[in-house]
């Protein structure tokens, strides 16, 4: 059972964007930056404040930041504010009250695509990544046929991920901002989490990803929650958020040891 978890703290890590800061109740095994979903358009640090507050209660600190949103920035802005608050985070990790200088990543959705795209393009310097229902290949995911792209309008995250209109037209933006070009042997450990009745985003691009990991020699586990659709309540559950702590304090202490040289 997870220990309760104080008053939420609130530091500015770059012009006009904003962390909030949960402290773990006791000593900390290493700290976690969560990043929120929305579909990159909105959202922000306060979104599952208890599911932060459940995550710190199995004894990680955890710091959800604010990133740029489109239409008003449009990638790699969102990258380079993950970035900055990891920055921020390794150089207060005493103020934090941390313990130890590992440092994991955790989305959802949006905040996924971005976790997973940071933790494998580097220089993040991250000990585990956890990957809640995003999307891996934006091709795969969000092509769309001649007729499709005159009928509907360009309303997938991908599209405002990179602000444009046709994804066809900037195939090595696409390439760049889908994680699955970024996999290699040297990759952090990965959870992959995803619901089986997902109806946002398919569960194949959590299985692609796993199945890259894997076979570049990576460490990933996927977890499919049977049932569950987008962001469903499911993810919340005691159960879950424990087996998301168990991982990330599992590598987490794992990579401080290793770092000690113990």
């Amino acid at each position: 059972m997870s220990d309760p978890v104080e008053a939420v703290r609130t530091h500015e890590f770059a012009p006009g964007l904003r962390l909030d800061v949960y402290p773990a109740p006791a000593r900390s095994c290493g700290t976690v930056v969560h990043l929120h979903g929305g579909g990159f358009v909105a959202g922000d640090r306060t979104m599952h404040r208890e599911r932060m507050r459940a995550l710190a209660g199995h004894g990680i600190t955890v710091v959800a930041p604010d990133y740029r949103l489109a239409p008003a920035a449009r990638f790699p802005d969102q990258i380079d504010d993950v970035r900055a608050a990891l920055a921020w985070v390794r150089g207060h990790l005493d103020e934090l009250g941390a313990g130890t200088d590992a440092v994991g990543l955790c989305g959802a959705s949006a905040g996924a695509v971005l976790a997973a795209l940071v933790g494998l393009s580097g220089p993040a310097d991250v000990q585990a990544v956890v990957s809640w229902f995003g999307f891996s290949d934006i091709a795969a995911c969000y092509s769309r046929s001649p007729l499709e792209q005159a009928l509907l309008p360009p309303t997938s995250p991908a599209h405002a991920l990179l602000g444009v209109d046709d994804l066809a037209a900037v195939p090595d933006l696409v390439r760049e901002a889908s994680p699955v070009s970024h996999v290699h042997a040297a990759a952090p450990p990965f959870l992959i989490a995803h619901g089986d009745r997902d109806r946002i985003v398919d569960i194949g691009e959590s299985r692609r990803l796993h199945e890259e990991l894997t076979r570049a020699g990576a460490r990933s586990t996927l977890m499919v929650l049977g049932g569950a659709g987008h962001e469903d309540p499911a993810f919340d559950e005691l159960s879950t958020i424990a087996i998301t702590a168990a991982f990330l304090r599992s590598h987490l202490q794992t990579a401080t040891k290793q770092g000690d040289g113990s």
